[in-house]
């Protein structure tokens, strides 16, 4: 290792002499030579280069409530159902493109697909429920895409959002991993209700709608009015709240 060094401009750097031209702006004959400044362009004669450590890209987001999630590598420990509610009720469905004079937010969505759940399967387990009422919660920091884009990013888009899923159910007792009977169920509500989000909020037909998302469920009715953004984060933090009371 040689330290090289220039008195006129106090430029000095600890490199094998094979790698230091590109950590310095002079014009060099040999390892012990540094031909003149005057070579160079004034600008550039007396300003040395700065060397910069390479940094990582910042991968993690911060939470109101103080948590610094790893976008990359969730943790269970930095997510919090309040933080979780209120991403949920800030995100608009369809894009926001919606009737009302709220848009209609995940969380309100998830409320109902919980719900949905229900009608279909009364017995089914507290645990499960909960699932369903969560089966959103990656978007409080991914966001909602709709389901042609999610398509069309394709595989790294889902195993990020199934890391973070995982995370989120393990975090509140959860099987990491959903079972399959319960990932049909909650498929089944979801499209339910988009059903009637998109024949009552987003201006599909009940034609157009019944060929993208199915028959609604027989004898469940629905009349959506979407909420304000903090009432449906109330809403959604009390439901968990309560499924969380019966495990």
């Amino acid at each position: 290792m040689r330290r090289l060094s220039c008195e006129k401009c106090l430029f000095r750097i600890a490199k094998p002499a094979s790698l230091w031209l590109e950590y310095t702006p002079f014009l060099v004959k040999s390892e012990c030579d540094i031909v003149a400044h005057s070579s160079l362009p004034p600008s550039r004669s007396k300003t040395p280069r700065r060397v910069t450590k390479d940094t990582a890209p910042r991968a993690w987001q911060r939470m109101l409530s103080g948590r610094r999630l790893d976008l990359l590598d969730p943790a269970a420990i930095d997510i919090e159902i309040d933080d979780i509610a209120l991403g949920l009720s800030r995100v608009a469905r369809w894009n926001g493109q919606t009737r009302g004079d709220h848009g209609f937010s995940v969380a309100q969505h998830c409320l109902i697909v919980e719900d949905i759940c229900g009608h279909i399967q009364p017995d089914l387990a507290v645990a499960y429920r909960l699932m369903a009422l969560l089966h959103d919660a990656p978007e409080y920091v991914i966001g909602d895409m709709i389901s042609p884009f999610k398509a069309a990013l394709g595989l790294d888009y889902k195993r990020f959002e199934s890391h973070l899923e995982q995370a989120i159910h393990i975090r509140f007792g959860l099987p990491a991993v959903m079972p399959g009977p319960v990932k049909a169920l909650i498929k089944l509500a979801d499209h339910a209700c988009a059903y009637f989000e998109a024949t009552q909020l987003a201006g599909f037909s009940d034609d157009e709608a019944r060929t993208y998302f199915g028959e609604p469920p027989a004898g469940y009715a629905l009349d959506i009015t979407p909420l304000p953004a903090r009432d449906a984060s109330i809403a959604f933090v009390a439901r968990f709240d309560d499924l969380i009371r019966q495990l």
